[in-house]
């Protein structure tokens, strides 16, 4: 975008692993995007990006009165590319996202909407004082809900 070419930027996209229910998570954030959104415009351009997500997207961090920046409201932190899925995996991301955001699937056809995943190649866990944690993908993918 013009005036910030070459500088970070950042917004907000739904994203989901799977449906809700035991065993549904897959890992993988799906996204459900259109070529009409900035961010969607520079990702065509540099595919790179990052994702936080963090408890103090639930109840918990306000239940334990912690700060969204405190520690003890943990996050993990993302890095990798954003890129669109093949017709093999469009099923699996559609059921993700749809399960969790019902709307999406009334939004206008005329975006041209599509499916992509985040690929993640780092990820950083900040969860108590004293530093990042590093994880590998293959030690996150092989966790089991």
């Amino acid at each position: 975008q013009e005036g910030l070419r070459g500088r970070p930027f950042a917004n907000i996209f739904s994203l989901s692993d799977g449906p809700p229910g035991p065993c549904g998570g897959s890992g993988v954030p799906y996204l459900y995007l259109t070529d009409m959104e900035i961010s969607v415009q520079d990702l065509e351009v540099n595919s790179n990006a990052s994702l936080t997500v963090s408890l103090a997207q639930t109840p918990y961090c306000r239940k334990h009165r912690y700060d969204p920046q405190n520690p003890l409201c943990a996050h993990i932190i993302f890095v990798g590319s954003i890129v669109k899925v093949n017709d093999s995996e469009a099923g699996l991301a559609k059921k993700a996202l749809f399960s969790r955001h019902p709307e999406m699937e009334s939004w206008p056809k005329d975006h041209n909407w599509f499916f992509a995943k985040f690929n993640i190649t780092n990820i950083w866990v900040l969860d108590y004082f004293g530093g990042l944690k590093i994880v590998t993908p293959e030690e996150y993918y092989s966790v089991k809900p």
